[in-house]
Protein backbone atom coordinates (compact mmCIF):
# COMPACT_ATOMS: atom_id res chain seq x y z
CA UNK A 1 0.00 0.00 0.00
CA UNK A 2 2.77 2.36 0.95
CA UNK A 3 4.64 1.41 -2.22
CA UNK A 4 1.62 2.32 -4.33
CA UNK A 5 1.30 5.67 -2.64
CA UNK A 6 4.99 6.36 -3.14
CA UNK A 7 4.82 5.41 -6.80
CA UNK A 8 1.82 7.67 -7.42
CA UNK A 9 3.40 10.53 -5.51
CA UNK A 10 6.64 10.42 -7.54
CA UNK A 11 5.09 11.62 -10.83
CA UNK A 12 3.23 14.34 -8.94
CA UNK A 13 6.48 15.54 -7.34
CA UNK A 14 8.22 15.43 -10.73
CA UNK A 15 5.42 17.41 -12.37
CA UNK A 16 5.53 20.00 -9.58
CA UNK A 17 9.30 20.24 -9.86
CA UNK A 18 9.43 20.74 -13.62
CA UNK A 19 6.59 23.28 -13.39
CA UNK A 20 8.37 25.22 -10.65
CA UNK A 21 11.75 25.20 -12.41
CA UNK A 22 10.39 26.25 -15.80
CA UNK A 23 7.92 28.87 -14.52
CA UNK A 24 10.38 30.53 -12.16
CA UNK A 25 13.11 30.64 -14.80
CA UNK A 26 10.67 31.99 -17.43
CA UNK A 27 9.57 34.72 -15.01
CA UNK A 28 13.17 35.72 -14.27
CA UNK A 29 14.27 35.75 -17.92
CA UNK A 30 11.32 37.85 -19.07
CA UNK A 31 11.53 40.22 -16.08
CA UNK A 32 15.23 40.73 -16.66
CA UNK A 33 14.68 41.41 -20.36
CA UNK A 34 11.93 43.98 -19.88
CA UNK A 35 13.69 45.72 -16.98
CA UNK A 36 16.90 46.58 -18.81
CA UNK A 37 15.54 49.58 -20.73
CA UNK A 38 14.48 51.16 -17.42
CA UNK A 39 18.02 50.64 -16.08
CA UNK A 40 19.88 52.20 -19.02
CA UNK A 41 19.94 55.83 -17.74
CA UNK A 42 21.30 54.63 -14.37
CA UNK A 43 23.90 52.44 -16.10
CA UNK A 44 24.85 55.42 -18.28
CA UNK A 45 25.35 57.65 -15.24
CA UNK A 46 27.42 54.99 -13.48
CA UNK A 47 29.65 53.94 -16.38
CA UNK A 48 29.87 57.21 -18.29
CA UNK A 49 28.70 55.49 -21.48
CA UNK A 50 26.23 57.23 -23.76
CA UNK A 51 22.71 55.91 -24.12
CA UNK A 52 23.35 55.47 -27.85
CA UNK A 53 26.16 53.05 -26.98
CA UNK A 54 24.15 51.26 -24.30
CA UNK A 55 21.37 50.68 -26.83
CA UNK A 56 23.51 47.72 -27.89
CA UNK A 57 22.82 46.14 -24.49
CA UNK A 58 19.21 45.82 -25.69
CA UNK A 59 19.89 45.09 -29.36
CA UNK A 60 22.77 42.70 -28.69
CA UNK A 61 20.55 40.55 -26.48
CA UNK A 62 18.02 40.12 -29.29
CA UNK A 63 20.64 39.59 -32.00
CA UNK A 64 22.24 36.68 -30.14
CA UNK A 65 18.84 35.31 -29.13
CA UNK A 66 17.77 35.25 -32.79
CA UNK A 67 20.85 33.28 -33.77
CA UNK A 68 20.65 30.82 -30.86
CA UNK A 69 16.93 30.16 -30.25
CA UNK A 70 16.64 27.33 -32.76
CA UNK A 71 20.08 25.86 -32.16
CA UNK A 72 19.50 25.63 -28.41
CA UNK A 73 16.34 23.59 -29.02
CA UNK A 74 18.28 21.26 -31.32
CA UNK A 75 21.02 20.85 -28.71
CA UNK A 76 18.38 19.88 -26.18
CA UNK A 77 16.90 17.29 -28.51
CA UNK A 78 20.28 15.67 -29.10
CA UNK A 79 22.14 15.97 -25.80
CA UNK A 80 19.21 16.14 -23.38
CA UNK A 81 16.84 18.99 -22.68
CA UNK A 82 17.50 19.01 -18.95
CA UNK A 83 21.26 19.17 -19.53
CA UNK A 84 21.01 22.09 -21.97
CA UNK A 85 18.42 23.83 -19.78
CA UNK A 86 20.81 23.68 -16.82
CA UNK A 87 23.59 24.92 -19.07
CA UNK A 88 21.37 27.88 -19.98
CA UNK A 89 20.73 28.61 -16.30
CA UNK A 90 24.45 28.53 -15.48
CA UNK A 91 25.22 30.78 -18.45
CA UNK A 92 22.50 33.16 -17.31
CA UNK A 93 24.03 33.30 -13.81
CA UNK A 94 27.46 34.01 -15.28
CA UNK A 95 26.09 36.78 -17.49
CA UNK A 96 24.30 38.42 -14.55
CA UNK A 97 27.49 38.39 -12.48
CA UNK A 98 29.49 39.83 -15.39
CA UNK A 99 27.01 42.68 -15.86
CA UNK A 100 26.74 43.40 -12.14
CA UNK A 101 30.52 43.68 -11.85
CA UNK A 102 30.92 45.73 -15.05
CA UNK A 103 32.52 49.15 -14.78
CA UNK A 104 32.12 50.09 -18.43
CA UNK A 105 29.75 49.75 -21.36
CA UNK A 106 31.80 47.00 -23.03
CA UNK A 107 31.24 44.46 -20.26
CA UNK A 108 27.57 45.39 -19.92
CA UNK A 109 27.00 44.85 -23.65
CA UNK A 110 29.04 41.62 -23.65
CA UNK A 111 27.11 40.34 -20.66
CA UNK A 112 23.80 41.12 -22.31
CA UNK A 113 24.86 39.31 -25.49
CA UNK A 114 25.69 36.24 -23.40
CA UNK A 115 22.39 36.68 -21.63
CA UNK A 116 20.62 36.59 -25.01
CA UNK A 117 22.02 33.11 -25.61
CA UNK A 118 21.19 32.00 -22.07
CA UNK A 119 17.65 33.40 -22.12
CA UNK A 120 16.69 31.84 -25.44
CA UNK A 121 18.10 28.48 -24.27
CA UNK A 122 16.18 28.59 -20.99
CA UNK A 123 12.90 29.41 -22.72
CA UNK A 124 13.27 26.92 -25.58
CA UNK A 125 14.44 23.96 -23.47
CA UNK A 126 12.28 24.86 -20.48
CA UNK A 127 9.10 24.67 -22.52
CA UNK A 128 10.26 21.40 -24.09
CA UNK A 129 10.86 19.94 -20.62
CA UNK A 130 7.45 21.11 -19.44
CA UNK A 131 5.65 19.67 -22.45
CA UNK A 132 7.55 16.36 -22.36
CA UNK A 133 7.31 15.93 -18.57
CA UNK A 134 3.58 16.53 -18.12
CA UNK A 135 0.73 15.02 -20.14
CA UNK A 136 -3.04 15.21 -20.52
CA UNK A 137 -5.15 18.05 -19.17
CA UNK A 138 -2.48 18.82 -16.58
CA UNK A 139 -0.16 19.74 -19.44
CA UNK A 140 -2.63 22.35 -20.68
CA UNK A 141 -2.86 23.93 -17.24
CA UNK A 142 0.91 23.80 -16.80
CA UNK A 143 1.59 25.43 -20.16
CA UNK A 144 -0.93 28.15 -19.30
CA UNK A 145 0.84 28.74 -15.97
CA UNK A 146 4.18 28.91 -17.79
CA UNK A 147 2.70 31.49 -20.12
CA UNK A 148 1.27 33.44 -17.20
CA UNK A 149 4.66 33.41 -15.47
CA UNK A 150 6.33 34.68 -18.65
CA UNK A 151 3.76 37.44 -19.08
CA UNK A 152 3.95 38.39 -15.41
CA UNK A 153 7.73 38.63 -15.64
CA UNK A 154 7.54 40.85 -18.70
CA UNK A 155 5.00 43.12 -17.01
CA UNK A 156 6.77 43.24 -13.65
CA UNK A 157 10.30 43.74 -15.00
CA UNK A 158 10.25 47.53 -15.46
CA UNK A 159 8.64 48.04 -12.05
CA UNK A 160 11.09 45.72 -10.28
CA UNK A 161 14.02 47.30 -12.13
CA UNK A 162 12.94 50.80 -11.15
CA UNK A 163 12.43 49.76 -7.53
CA UNK A 164 15.83 48.08 -7.28
CA UNK A 165 17.67 51.06 -8.80
CA UNK A 166 16.49 53.16 -5.85
CA UNK A 167 17.24 50.49 -3.23
CA UNK A 168 20.34 48.61 -4.42
CA UNK A 169 21.53 50.41 -7.53
CA UNK A 170 21.05 48.98 -11.02
CA UNK A 171 23.36 46.06 -10.20
CA UNK A 172 20.83 44.70 -7.71
CA UNK A 173 18.54 43.33 -10.41
CA UNK A 174 21.32 41.18 -11.84
CA UNK A 175 22.51 39.89 -8.46
CA UNK A 176 18.97 38.86 -7.51
CA UNK A 177 18.32 37.26 -10.91
CA UNK A 178 21.61 35.38 -10.63
CA UNK A 179 20.58 34.02 -7.22
CA UNK A 180 17.15 32.88 -8.40
CA UNK A 181 18.53 31.24 -11.55
CA UNK A 182 21.21 29.50 -9.48
CA UNK A 183 18.52 28.14 -7.14
CA UNK A 184 16.72 26.63 -10.14
CA UNK A 185 19.74 24.41 -10.90
CA UNK A 186 19.49 22.04 -7.90
CA UNK A 187 15.70 22.10 -8.18
CA UNK A 188 15.97 20.95 -11.79
CA UNK A 189 18.55 18.27 -10.96
CA UNK A 190 16.37 16.84 -8.16
CA UNK A 191 12.96 16.88 -9.81
CA UNK A 192 13.22 17.03 -13.61
CA UNK A 193 13.78 13.91 -15.67
CA UNK A 194 16.01 14.00 -18.70
CA UNK A 195 14.36 13.83 -22.12
CA UNK A 196 15.64 13.94 -25.68
CA UNK A 197 14.66 13.05 -29.23
CA UNK A 198 16.59 9.95 -30.37
CA UNK A 199 15.11 10.15 -33.87
CA UNK A 200 16.54 13.61 -34.58
CA UNK A 201 19.65 13.86 -36.80
CA UNK A 202 22.72 14.27 -34.63
CA UNK A 203 24.19 17.14 -36.61
CA UNK A 204 23.88 20.79 -35.54
CA UNK A 205 23.69 23.58 -38.09
CA UNK A 206 26.47 25.70 -36.58
CA UNK A 207 27.19 27.32 -39.95
CA UNK A 208 23.57 28.43 -40.22
CA UNK A 209 23.68 29.88 -36.71
CA UNK A 210 26.81 31.88 -37.49
CA UNK A 211 25.37 33.09 -40.78
CA UNK A 212 22.22 34.35 -39.03
CA UNK A 213 24.51 36.47 -36.88
CA UNK A 214 26.41 37.45 -40.05
CA UNK A 215 23.17 38.69 -41.58
CA UNK A 216 21.89 40.62 -38.59
CA UNK A 217 24.95 42.21 -36.99
CA UNK A 218 26.26 44.21 -39.98
CA UNK A 219 22.72 45.12 -41.00
CA UNK A 220 21.91 46.51 -37.54
CA UNK A 221 25.27 48.31 -37.47
CA UNK A 222 24.43 49.93 -40.82
CA UNK A 223 20.95 51.11 -39.83
CA UNK A 224 22.19 52.30 -36.43
CA UNK A 225 25.30 54.15 -37.56
CA UNK A 226 24.36 54.99 -41.15
CA UNK A 227 23.09 58.43 -40.21
CA UNK A 228 26.46 59.36 -38.72
CA UNK A 229 28.61 57.53 -41.26
CA UNK A 230 26.56 58.65 -44.26
CA UNK A 231 24.19 56.24 -46.01
CA UNK A 232 26.48 56.00 -49.05
CA UNK A 233 29.72 55.91 -47.05
CA UNK A 234 32.12 53.01 -47.48
CA UNK A 235 31.47 51.65 -43.97
CA UNK A 236 27.70 51.65 -44.42
CA UNK A 237 27.88 50.01 -47.83
CA UNK A 238 30.33 47.38 -46.59
CA UNK A 239 27.92 46.46 -43.79
CA UNK A 240 24.99 46.11 -46.19
CA UNK A 241 27.09 44.09 -48.65
CA UNK A 242 28.32 41.79 -45.87
CA UNK A 243 24.75 41.24 -44.71
CA UNK A 244 23.58 40.45 -48.26
CA UNK A 245 26.49 38.04 -48.77
CA UNK A 246 25.54 36.26 -45.55
CA UNK A 247 21.96 35.90 -46.81
CA UNK A 248 23.25 34.17 -49.95
CA UNK A 249 25.60 32.00 -47.91
CA UNK A 250 22.77 31.05 -45.57
CA UNK A 251 20.54 29.95 -48.46
CA UNK A 252 23.37 27.79 -49.87
CA UNK A 253 24.18 26.19 -46.50
CA UNK A 254 20.57 25.44 -45.58
CA UNK A 255 20.07 23.47 -48.80
CA UNK A 256 23.03 21.20 -48.04
CA UNK A 257 22.88 20.36 -44.32
CA UNK A 258 20.93 17.36 -43.01
CA UNK A 259 19.26 19.29 -40.18
CA UNK A 260 18.91 22.90 -41.37
CA UNK A 261 18.26 25.78 -39.04
CA UNK A 262 15.38 26.82 -41.30
CA UNK A 263 13.58 24.57 -43.78
CA UNK A 264 13.72 26.83 -46.84
CA UNK A 265 10.83 24.96 -48.45
CA UNK A 266 8.56 26.41 -45.77
CA UNK A 267 9.32 29.91 -47.04
CA UNK A 268 7.01 29.11 -49.96
CA UNK A 269 4.12 29.00 -47.47
CA UNK A 270 2.81 32.55 -47.77
CA UNK A 271 0.67 32.29 -44.63
CA UNK A 272 3.64 31.18 -42.53
CA UNK A 273 5.85 33.91 -43.95
CA UNK A 274 3.14 36.54 -43.52
CA UNK A 275 2.36 35.57 -39.93
CA UNK A 276 6.07 35.41 -39.07
CA UNK A 277 6.62 38.91 -40.47
CA UNK A 278 3.60 40.09 -38.48
CA UNK A 279 5.19 38.59 -35.35
CA UNK A 280 8.44 40.36 -36.23
CA UNK A 281 6.64 43.72 -36.49
CA UNK A 282 4.75 43.21 -33.21
CA UNK A 283 7.87 42.20 -31.28
CA UNK A 284 9.84 45.05 -32.79
CA UNK A 285 7.20 47.67 -32.04
CA UNK A 286 6.75 46.52 -28.43
CA UNK A 287 10.47 46.54 -27.70
CA UNK A 288 11.11 49.78 -29.58
CA UNK A 289 8.33 51.79 -27.93
CA UNK A 290 9.29 50.58 -24.46
CA UNK A 291 12.88 51.60 -25.17
CA UNK A 292 12.06 55.17 -26.19
CA UNK A 293 9.46 55.53 -23.43
CA UNK A 294 11.94 54.50 -20.74
CA UNK A 295 14.47 57.06 -22.02
CA UNK A 296 11.97 59.89 -22.52
CA UNK A 297 10.22 59.37 -19.21
CA UNK A 298 13.49 59.46 -17.23
CA UNK A 299 15.27 62.23 -19.14
CA UNK A 300 15.31 65.51 -17.14
CA UNK A 301 14.32 67.30 -20.36
CA UNK A 302 11.50 64.80 -20.89
CA UNK A 303 9.24 63.85 -18.00
CA UNK A 304 12.06 63.73 -15.45
CA UNK A 305 10.83 60.58 -13.72
CA UNK A 306 12.83 58.44 -11.34
CA UNK A 307 13.46 54.83 -12.45
CA UNK A 308 10.73 53.63 -10.08
CA UNK A 309 8.25 56.16 -11.46
CA UNK A 310 9.17 55.14 -15.00
CA UNK A 311 8.58 51.51 -14.06
CA UNK A 312 5.10 52.36 -12.76
CA UNK A 313 4.50 54.40 -15.91
CA UNK A 314 4.77 51.28 -18.08
CA UNK A 315 2.02 49.44 -16.19
CA UNK A 316 -0.87 50.75 -18.36
CA UNK A 317 0.74 49.10 -21.39
CA UNK A 318 1.12 45.81 -19.50
CA UNK A 319 -2.50 46.09 -18.33
CA UNK A 320 -3.64 46.59 -21.93
CA UNK A 321 -1.94 43.38 -23.06
CA UNK A 322 -3.31 41.38 -20.12
CA UNK A 323 -6.85 42.69 -20.67
CA UNK A 324 -6.69 41.81 -24.36
CA UNK A 325 -5.66 38.15 -23.92
CA UNK A 326 -9.11 36.70 -23.08
CA UNK A 327 -10.75 38.60 -25.95
CA UNK A 328 -8.59 37.13 -28.70
CA UNK A 329 -10.06 33.63 -28.96
CA UNK A 330 -13.73 34.72 -29.30
CA UNK A 331 -12.76 37.45 -31.75
CA UNK A 332 -10.85 34.99 -33.95
CA UNK A 333 -13.76 32.53 -33.70
CA UNK A 334 -16.18 35.20 -34.89
CA UNK A 335 -14.20 37.21 -37.44
CA UNK A 336 -11.23 35.06 -38.44
CA UNK A 337 -7.58 35.62 -37.71
CA UNK A 338 -6.90 37.85 -40.73
CA UNK A 339 -9.41 40.51 -39.68
CA UNK A 340 -8.26 40.41 -36.06
CA UNK A 341 -4.61 40.80 -37.05
CA UNK A 342 -5.38 43.64 -39.46
CA UNK A 343 -7.65 45.29 -36.89
CA UNK A 344 -4.98 45.00 -34.21
CA UNK A 345 -2.39 46.65 -36.42
CA UNK A 346 -4.92 49.37 -37.34
CA UNK A 347 -5.53 50.15 -33.66
CA UNK A 348 -1.78 50.23 -32.99
CA UNK A 349 -1.24 52.50 -36.01
CA UNK A 350 -3.73 55.01 -34.65
CA UNK A 351 -2.10 54.92 -31.21
CA UNK A 352 1.37 55.49 -32.66
CA UNK A 353 -0.01 58.30 -34.83
CA UNK A 354 -1.34 60.01 -31.70
CA UNK A 355 2.09 59.66 -30.06
CA UNK A 356 3.47 61.31 -33.19
CA UNK A 357 2.01 64.56 -31.83
CA UNK A 358 4.12 64.42 -28.65
CA UNK A 359 5.19 67.89 -27.55
CA UNK A 360 7.50 68.99 -24.77
CA UNK A 361 4.43 70.37 -22.95
CA UNK A 362 2.86 66.91 -22.63
CA UNK A 363 2.54 65.53 -19.10
CA UNK A 364 2.46 61.81 -18.38
CA UNK A 365 -1.34 61.72 -18.42
CA UNK A 366 -1.32 62.44 -22.15
CA UNK A 367 0.65 59.23 -22.78
CA UNK A 368 -1.60 56.85 -20.84
CA UNK A 369 -4.50 56.35 -23.27
CA UNK A 370 -2.29 55.96 -26.39
CA UNK A 371 -0.12 53.44 -24.50
CA UNK A 372 -3.12 51.34 -23.47
CA UNK A 373 -4.63 51.47 -26.96
CA UNK A 374 -1.26 50.57 -28.46
CA UNK A 375 -0.91 47.55 -26.16
CA UNK A 376 -4.42 46.36 -27.02
CA UNK A 377 -3.74 46.67 -30.75
CA UNK A 378 -0.41 44.85 -30.65
CA UNK A 379 -1.92 42.17 -28.40
CA UNK A 380 -4.73 41.59 -30.91
CA UNK A 381 -2.24 41.31 -33.78
CA UNK A 382 0.17 39.13 -31.85
CA UNK A 383 -2.02 36.30 -30.56
CA UNK A 384 -3.56 35.15 -33.87
CA UNK A 385 -0.29 35.68 -35.78
CA UNK A 386 1.49 33.42 -33.32
CA UNK A 387 -1.09 30.67 -33.58
CA UNK A 388 -1.37 30.90 -37.36
CA UNK A 389 2.40 30.45 -37.71
CA UNK A 390 2.12 26.83 -36.57
CA UNK A 391 -1.52 26.12 -37.50
CA UNK A 392 -0.86 26.67 -41.22
CA UNK A 393 1.57 23.75 -41.59
CA UNK A 394 1.35 19.98 -41.23
CA UNK A 395 2.08 18.33 -37.89
CA UNK A 396 5.57 17.23 -38.90
CA UNK A 397 6.42 20.84 -39.87
CA UNK A 398 5.31 22.49 -36.61
CA UNK A 399 8.80 22.55 -35.15
CA UNK A 400 10.32 24.08 -38.26
CA UNK A 401 7.54 26.68 -38.51
CA UNK A 402 7.93 27.63 -34.86
CA UNK A 403 11.66 28.06 -35.40
CA UNK A 404 10.97 30.60 -38.15
CA UNK A 405 8.39 32.54 -36.10
CA UNK A 406 10.46 32.54 -32.92
CA UNK A 407 13.51 33.76 -34.78
CA UNK A 408 11.28 36.50 -36.18
CA UNK A 409 10.53 37.73 -32.66
CA UNK A 410 14.17 38.24 -31.86
CA UNK A 411 14.97 39.74 -35.26
CA UNK A 412 12.10 42.20 -34.89
CA UNK A 413 13.18 43.19 -31.39
CA UNK A 414 16.77 43.75 -32.53
CA UNK A 415 16.16 45.55 -35.81
CA UNK A 416 13.24 47.80 -34.89
CA UNK A 417 14.80 48.80 -31.56
CA UNK A 418 18.02 49.70 -33.37
CA UNK A 419 16.20 51.62 -36.11
CA UNK A 420 14.00 53.46 -33.61
CA UNK A 421 16.91 54.30 -31.31
CA UNK A 422 18.90 55.65 -34.25
CA UNK A 423 15.96 57.77 -35.42
CA UNK A 424 15.28 59.04 -31.89
CA UNK A 425 18.90 60.07 -31.37
CA UNK A 426 19.49 61.55 -34.83
CA UNK A 427 16.36 63.71 -34.77
CA UNK A 428 17.09 64.97 -31.25
CA UNK A 429 20.71 65.80 -32.11
CA UNK A 430 19.73 67.50 -35.36
CA UNK A 431 17.11 69.62 -33.59
CA UNK A 432 19.61 70.64 -30.93
CA UNK A 433 22.12 71.59 -33.63
CA UNK A 434 19.58 73.97 -35.13
CA UNK A 435 19.14 75.73 -31.79
CA UNK A 436 16.04 73.96 -30.45
CA UNK A 437 15.66 73.64 -26.69
CA UNK A 438 16.64 70.26 -25.29
CA UNK A 439 13.05 69.48 -24.26
CA UNK A 440 11.71 70.31 -27.74
CA UNK A 441 14.49 68.32 -29.43
CA UNK A 442 13.79 65.29 -27.26
CA UNK A 443 10.05 65.50 -27.93
CA UNK A 444 10.76 65.73 -31.67
CA UNK A 445 12.88 62.58 -31.46
CA UNK A 446 10.05 60.74 -29.70
CA UNK A 447 7.49 62.06 -32.18
CA UNK A 448 9.43 60.97 -35.28
CA UNK A 449 10.11 57.57 -33.73
CA UNK A 450 6.40 57.06 -33.07
CA UNK A 451 5.58 58.03 -36.66
CA UNK A 452 8.15 55.52 -37.91
CA UNK A 453 6.58 52.76 -35.80
CA UNK A 454 3.13 53.79 -37.07
CA UNK A 455 4.39 53.13 -40.61
CA UNK A 456 5.58 49.66 -39.59
CA UNK A 457 2.14 48.91 -38.11
CA UNK A 458 0.46 50.23 -41.27
CA UNK A 459 2.62 47.76 -43.19
CA UNK A 460 1.23 45.08 -40.86
CA UNK A 461 -2.32 46.00 -41.92
CA UNK A 462 -1.43 45.63 -45.60
CA UNK A 463 0.41 42.38 -44.89
CA UNK A 464 -2.58 40.82 -43.12
CA UNK A 465 -4.95 41.81 -45.93
CA UNK A 466 -2.66 40.69 -48.75
CA UNK A 467 -1.69 37.29 -47.37
CA UNK A 468 -5.23 36.00 -47.87
CA UNK A 469 -7.93 34.65 -45.63
CA UNK A 470 -6.32 33.05 -42.59
CA UNK A 471 -8.39 30.70 -40.48
CA UNK A 472 -6.42 27.88 -38.84
CA UNK A 473 -7.97 24.44 -39.04
CA UNK A 474 -9.22 23.87 -35.52
CA UNK A 475 -9.40 27.15 -33.65
CA UNK A 476 -6.68 27.68 -31.05
CA UNK A 477 -7.58 27.22 -27.41
CA UNK A 478 -7.19 29.83 -24.70
CA UNK A 479 -3.81 28.35 -23.79
CA UNK A 480 -2.46 29.29 -27.19
CA UNK A 481 -3.02 32.93 -26.38
CA UNK A 482 -2.09 32.72 -22.70
CA UNK A 483 1.27 34.32 -23.27
CA UNK A 484 0.41 36.99 -25.82
CA UNK A 485 3.02 39.67 -25.15
CA UNK A 486 5.42 37.18 -23.60
CA UNK A 487 6.77 34.07 -25.21
CA UNK A 488 5.61 30.74 -26.59
CA UNK A 489 3.41 27.70 -26.01
CA UNK A 490 2.93 24.43 -27.95
CA UNK A 491 0.12 24.28 -30.47
CA UNK A 492 -0.07 20.73 -31.77
CA UNK A 493 -2.77 18.67 -30.03
CA UNK A 494 -1.94 15.35 -28.41
CA UNK A 495 -3.25 12.28 -30.10
CA UNK A 496 -6.57 11.46 -28.55
CA UNK A 497 -6.76 14.58 -26.44
CA UNK A 498 -8.44 17.36 -28.31
CA UNK A 499 -7.18 20.78 -27.49
CA UNK A 500 -4.29 19.56 -25.38
CA UNK A 501 -0.79 20.53 -26.43
CA UNK A 502 1.39 17.56 -27.18
CA UNK A 503 4.95 17.21 -26.01
CA UNK A 504 7.02 19.83 -27.74
CA UNK A 505 8.38 18.51 -30.98
CA UNK A 506 11.29 20.14 -32.64
CA UNK A 507 11.17 18.74 -36.12
CA UNK A 508 13.87 19.90 -38.47
CA UNK A 509 14.22 23.31 -36.90
CA UNK A 510 14.98 22.14 -33.41
CA UNK A 511 12.73 24.63 -31.60
CA UNK A 512 9.62 23.56 -29.72
CA UNK A 513 6.37 23.69 -31.63
CA UNK A 514 5.14 26.98 -30.27
CA UNK A 515 2.90 29.96 -30.63
CA UNK A 516 2.83 32.90 -28.29
CA UNK A 517 3.86 36.48 -27.90
CA UNK A 518 6.97 38.69 -28.07
CA UNK A 519 9.55 39.85 -24.95
CA UNK A 520 8.67 43.23 -23.85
Amino acid sequence: MGTGADSSAAPARAATGVLAATCVSAFVVNANTSAVSILLPAISDDTGASLATLQWAVTGYSLVGAAVIVTSGALGDIFGRRRIFIGGLLLFVASCVLIALANGAGLVIAGRAIQGAAGSTILACGLSLLSAGISGETQMRSVSLWGAASAAGAAAGPLLGGLLVDITGWQGLFWIDAGIAAACVPLTLRTVRESLDPSRPRSIDIAGTLLVAGILVPFVFAVTEGGDWGWLSAKTLVCFIASAAAVIGFAVVEKRVSAPLIDLALLRNKILVGSSVAILVVAGCINAVMYICSLYFQNPDGLGMTPLQAGFATLPAAAGIVATAPLITPLVDKAGARKVIAGGFAVATVAFAVLGFVHSSWAYGAFVVPMVVLAVGLGLANGPSSSVATACVTEDQVGAASGISNMGRYVGAAVLTAVTAALFNSVAVRQQATGAANADALASGFSRSAIGLALFCAFGIALALLVGRIRPAGLPSTAHYAVAGSHTVPTTPSAGTAGTPRAASTGAAGAPGTAGGAEA
